[in-house]
């Protein structure tokens, strides 16, 4: 039987989480085949057996539709919770004062248990304490060892086990709990390709992640926390990707905050060179609803325009009533943007100066060729992903065709811009490497007889991070005819 070969015609990825609504294996194809390019598994929730038969369904779909999967494994991070509370609730008036300790005795009006010890060394008079995800506001008066006093400044109904943010100080807790660390083991013997980080609040936060991994996932910052904002750059140095995590952003910061922060944080991604995920409710009303709103519909479309590299559905596909439709609308929106005349001038605002490398001197060289040429796709042969990633940082105009042997390379492209990654053995030659861009383009459908394609490669071959030849071809019927 022939297998049929799924190739998207847009440029923005689609990462859809999976959950109640869409775990079985029906509705995660179903979803692949509405748009989706990646699919986010949240280590919040659910037990680690149950995501097994999930991550098998994904990678089923290889052999059924010959394109790499994409798996991210999203780590749940610390969570922050206040005690319980005698009667279950209490309601926190205007004005008063409300104190947090360690003392474990259920709690009333006036105080409550804090069981997280860092929270107490680390706060300072002045500190906001957001509880219920910002929904009541505490001011810190004074604080020790074991109490922290606060004025009640915007009161309400506060429950046991409530959420608690502390947005005004960098907390000296590690990123991975001892969870995070057993989920994380988990997702990399589940061979999954992305492991997204939580509570990332400053550079060294990635380090005890990135040596769990040891190089058998790329990982993923999720820029949640104002304090991450203060040495952006560096975080996004450091790692492979980084992820807008607006929810949290929303929480710890005024509403209005957060986007021109989303765009900084998509501007120093690609200028940077790494994948960027616009993530959180970005068709929220499509959880009960089978259309989403114009408002939405707008924000995800200013994702793509900005340059973003995929958009994320969370609970829409998760445990919404359309995840189906939800994927597809995503589809929909972009492909719609990026049909726009305007699309590819907006999306190269970012100046993204290559570095001085070979490398990157092709990279911006292939872009403005295939612009000259009228190329129809820059075919490019990596072993690392590098070479591909440079050319998406260049957001081409023209398909990204990506050929590698390396499997584990090829999924994890599905998060990158443009990018349609295939698993291929290696070339050994020139000639080779030219016959093969034919076929492949060819086969893909993204070029025909009479088309040129801009081919990138390494001399000599089967060497990782030696780009060094760019090659014009092309297509006249069966034979390549080659351009210098």
């Amino acid at each position: 039987m022939t297998r049929s070969i799924i190739r998207r015609s847009r440029q923005v990825r689609v990462l859809a989480t999976l959950g109640p609504a869409s775990n079985t294996p029906d509705m995660i194809a179903k979803l692949f085949l509405a748009g989706a390019d990646a699919f986010r598994v949240n280590m919040s929730h659910g037990d680690q057996a149950s995501k097994v038969e999930v991550i098998q369904a994904i990678r089923a779909l290889e052999k059924r539709y010959g394109r790499p999967t994409t798996i991210l494994a999203d780590l749940q991070g610390p969570k922050l919770r206040v005690g319980r509370f005698a009667a279950g609730r209490v309601e926190l008036a205007h004005g008063s004062t409300f104190v947090l300790d360690r003392d474990p005795t259920p709690g009333d009006a006036s105080r409550v248990e804090l069981p997280h010890r860092e929270i107490f060394a680390a706060v300072e008079p002045g500190a906001r304490l957001l509880l219920d995800d910002g929904k009541l506001v505490l001011r810190v008066i004074d604080h020790e060892a074991d109490r922290i006093i606060t004025n009640v400044e915007v009161g309400g109904t506060l429950s046991n086990n409530k959420g608690l943010n502390v947005p005004d100080v960098v907390l000296p807790m590690a990123a991975l709990t001892d969870k995070d660390r057993s989920d994380l083991a988990f997702a990399i013997d589940q061979h999954v390709d992305w492991i997204a980080l939580s509570f990332v609040q400053r550079p060294e936060d990635l380090a005890e992640a990135r040596k769990l991994i040891g190089g058998k996932a790329a990982l993923m910052a999720k820029i949640e926390k104002p304090a991450a904002i203060e040495r952006l750059e560096e975080i996004v140095e450091l790692c492979d990707g980084v992820m807008v995590a607006r929810g949290d952003l929303g929480v710890e910061l005024p509403p209005q905050a957060v986007p021109p922060l989303q765009k900084r944080i998509v501007e120093t991604a690609r200028r940077l060179g790494r994948p960027v995920v616009v993530a959180t409710q970005m068709l929220e009303s499509m959880i009960k609803s089978p259309s989403p709103t114009r408002a939405e519909v707008s924000d995800v479309a200013t994702a793509v325009y900005d340059g973003a590299d995929a958009i994320m559905l969370s609970a829409e596909s998760a445990a919404g009533d359309w995840p189906v439709e939800s994927v597809a609308m995503m589809d929909a929106i972009g492909t719609s943007v990026e049909r726009d005349p305007m699309h590819g001038d907006r999306v190269r605002f970012t100046e993204t100066r290559p570095d001085p490398t070979t490398a990157d001197a092709l990279a911006e060289a292939a872009k403005n060729i295939a612009t000259t040429v009228s190329a129809k796709a820059i075919i490019c042969f990596t072993t690392s992903g590098s070479t591909a990633r440079r050319v998406a940082r260049e957001r081409p105009s023209i398909p990204l065709l990506v050929l590698t042997p390396q499997m584990e390379t090829a999924r994890r492209l599905g998060m990158l811009w443009g990018a349609h990654a295939v698993h291929t053995r290696d070339v050994d030659s020139f000639e080779e490497m030219v016959a093969k861009s034919k076929r492949m383009a060819l086969r893909h459908g993204l070029a025909a007889a009479g088309d040129r394609v801009i081919i990138m490669a390494g001399v000599p071959f089967r060497t990782p991070g030696a780009t060094n030849v760019l090659h014009v071809v092309s297509i006249i019927g069966d034979e390549l005819h080659s351009h210098k």
